[in-house]
């Protein structure tokens, strides 16, 4: 007896839950066109915001900004150099 009163307690209770998922669904339907356009093109915007926003995360965990300044203080660093050594020889050409 007391099995048959929790399984009816249960049904109840799971039909009363299954009602209540059918009101959203109801008032979906009711929605006129421009509020569905603007839900899909408001939610299209959120998914490319997010996409984004998940690329840039990706990057600065490369660290390619760090990767690019140093590349940059070695290039310069060489360049320097090579110019200091061609400005040298320029100059004994000229001015011997």
């Amino acid at each position: 007896m007391n099995k048959l009163l929790v399984i009816t307690v249960l049904v109840a209770l799971l039909a009363l839950s299954a009602e209540s998922f059918r009101v959203p669904r109801q008032a979906e339907e009711e929605q006129g066109t421009l509020t569905k356009i603007t839900d899909s093109v408001r939610s299209y915007y959120d998914y490319v915001v997010n996409s984004a926003s998940e690329y840039i995360e990706s990057i600065k965990g490369l660290k390619l900004e760090e990767k690019a300044k140093n590349l940059y203080s070695d290039t310069t660093t060489a360049v320097s150099t090579y110019s200091g050594i061609l400005h040298d020889q320029m100059y004994h050409i000229f001015y011997q």
